[in-house]
C-alpha cells in the first residue's frame, strides 16, 4: 500500500510541475548564505554540488559575506526553476536542487565566479561533478573571487 501511495503522490506532483523532491518552480523569500536559499513555504533548498564560505551560526568566513550577497542578488524575492538529483534532502533536511533564474543557474555561476567550492556528497551531482571541479579549477587558476582574496579558503 505504502509503495502505491508514493507512486500516486510521485504522479500527482508530476502533473503539478514538480517532482517527488519538490516543486519545478517556486518564489525564494529569503536568502540563508551563499549555498542555501529558502521559499516561500518554508521549504529551504541547498544548491547541490556547492559549497560557499559560511555566514551562519556565529561564522565570518572570508569571502562569505560576499557569496550570500551573490546569491541574494541574483535570486531573493524571485521565481527559481528546481531540479533535483537522485536525494531529495540532505542530513539536516534541506532539499537539494540545482537553482536557475531567468534561464541561468545559480549553482555554476557561484563556481564560476569563485564563490565556492564543490561539495560532492554521493551520490546528488555524480553526472555533473566533474563540471564544477572543472569550474572551480579555473576559478583556482586565475585567483577569482575567494580563490584570490582569502589566504585560507575555508569551503575546501
Amino acid at each position: 500500500m505504502r509503495a502505491a501511495a508514493l507512486i500516486a503522490l510521485g504522479a500527482a506532483l508530476a502533473a503539478c510541475g514538480g517532482s517527488p523532491c519538490g516543486p519545478s518552480s517556486a518564489k525564494v523569500s529569503r536568502v540563508v548564505d551563499g549555498d542555501t536559499i529558502e521559499l516561500e513555504n518554508g521549504t529551504k533548498v541547498r544548491y547541490l554540488l556547492v559549497n560557499a564560505p559560511e555566514t551562519t551560526n556565529g561564522h565570518n568566513d572570508c569571502y562569505g559575506a560576499q557569496a550570500a550577497a551573490r546569491n541574494a542578488e541574483l535570486v531573493e524575492g524571485k521565481t527559481v526553476q528546481l531540479t533535483y538529483d537522485t536525494q531529495c534532502t540532505d542530513r539536516y533536511g534541506r532539499t537539494l536542487a540545482y537553482v536557475k533564474v531567468d534561464g541561468v543557474e545559480v549553482n555554476s555561476t557561484l563556481m564560476t565566479e569563485g564563490l565556492a567550492c564543490v561539495l560532492y556528497v554521493k551520490p546528488d551531482g555524480m553526472s555533473r561533478v566533474q563540471e564544477f571541479e572543472d569550474l572551480e579549477v579555473v576559478a583556482k587558476t586565475n585567483r577569482v573571487g575567494l580563490w584570490g582574496a582569502c589566504s585560507v579558503v575555508t569551503c575546501e
